[in-house]
């Protein structure tokens, strides 16, 4: 397989060759693969995560478990306020 960089990417990847970090341009290029199926891989895990989560949400509504958006504001109000007024 043969792959045309741009110039902006070839640059980018012959100046880490020059840091001696990489010795040839497929290290550089195995390395950049191995660092995309990472972030792929994370991006999975936090996918499946939110959308359990979500699920649960969903459930606790439905089964009426839900809190007043207005009564946790004002709850969270009060704390703010006596925060403050220890640190004084």
């Amino acid at each position: 397989m043969s792959i045309s960089l741009n110039p902006n990417h070839e640059q980018f990847v012959l100046s880490k060759i020059e840091t001696g970090k990489y010795a040839n341009v497929d290290e550089v290029i195995a390395a950049a693969f191995q660092l995309l199926e990472e972030k792929e891989q994370e991006y999975a895990f936090w996918l499946k995560d939110t959308r359990e989560k979500v699920e649960v949400g969903l459930q606790e509504i439905e089964r009426g478990e839900v809190l007043d958006t207005e009564i946790v504001i004002d709850q969270l109000k009060d704390k703010l306020r006596q925060k403050r007024s220890t640190q004084i």
